[in-house]
């Protein structure tokens, strides 16, 4: 097992990150984009978690897969969200017995079952505590480029990362589309004295009616290039527009590498061609 704290010291890393299958479909779908994506030699690859007993034992299932069966290096997210104390600790001893050794600690979305509380820890950094009391954790937290939805204004939301990332090996941010946000993020970072690797997140918009959602999803698509999407749509419909967005894509990641960016994180949507066609034309690999 490799942790991603000694990756990210040796230099730049490119990940990709996946959500657990819901039933047969989804998980025939992941397994093609697992294979897809691996002869790329991801520096590693993380895998999300949206809370209560199913989901967990699906993150769990795959990145223990992922350890046995591949040559990939998982990460799993945890969020502290509709759990105790107690639970969370067993979460991790049991990761740990895994030889899982990589972890993304998130405070969680409010609780949408039936009977779920808000939980004993509240915030990112008590997770970040835990983990790092279990032992043996290389820990990731996340980041906005703009602003939490929940923090009262960015101020405020900076201070916080700039606590919560104080403890934690390095970031992975939210989506973005401007690369003068990430600059912003980690200037605002280094001025709280903050210097650990922010991974900047990348999100390719390769369809139009993807624009809503991005915004659904905490960060809006701007008006230049929606406006470049809608004419890609003009010229040559449904395929133009995926072609512009792997391009706007690839931009974002030359300018971020033209920076002092750690690496590249690529939220799949458990989905590989984007993201190949991205590698590709940065000549980070040949799909």
């Amino acid at each position: 097992m490799t942790r991603i704290a000694d990756l990210l010291a040796k230099g730049r890393t490119y990940s990709f990150e996946f959500f657990p299958p819901k039933n047969d479909a989804e998980q025939a779908t992941l397994v093609t984009t697992l294979r897809d994506l691996e002869p790329l030699g991801p520096s590693f690859v993380s895998v999300t978690y949206r809370g209560g007993a199913e989901s967990r034992k699906r993150t769990f299932d795959l990145v223990t897969g992922m350890l046995r069966t591949t040559t990939l290096v998982p990460m799993a997210h945890l969020i502290c969200v509709a759990h105790t104390r107690l639970e969370l600790a067993e979460i991790l001893v049991a990761y740990r017995s895994a030889g899982v050794e990589n972890l993304m600690a998130l405070g969680g979305d409010p609780p949408t079952e039936p009977g779920e509380g808000p939980g004993e820890l509240l915030h990112a950094y008590e997770l970040v505590e835990l983990a790092h009391a279990i032992g043996g954790f290389s820990v990731g937290v996340a980041a906005q480029p703009g602003c939490h939805p929940l923090s009262a204004d960015r101020a405020s939301d900076r201070d916080h990362l700039a606590e919560k990332l104080s403890m934690a090996d390095f970031a992975i941010t939210q989506f973005f589309f401007e690369a003068e946000e990430y600059r912003e993020l980690v200037a605002d970072l280094a001025d709280r004295g903050v210097d650990k690797p922010v991974l900047p997140g990348i999100m390719p918009v390769t369809s139009l009616s993807s624009i809503p959602r991005m915004a659904a999803m905490g960060a809006a698509v701007p008006d230049w290039m929606a406006a470049r999407l809608h004419a890609a749509d003009g010229r040559g419909g449904s395929a133009a527009v995926r072609r512009e967005g792997v391009v706007i894509a690839t931009e974002l990641c030359e300018e971020l590498l033209g920076t002092t960016a750690p690496g590249l994180h690529f939220y799949t949507l458990n989905r590989s061609s984007a993201t190949r066609e991205i590698y590709s034309a940065l000549g980070l690999a040949t799909p």
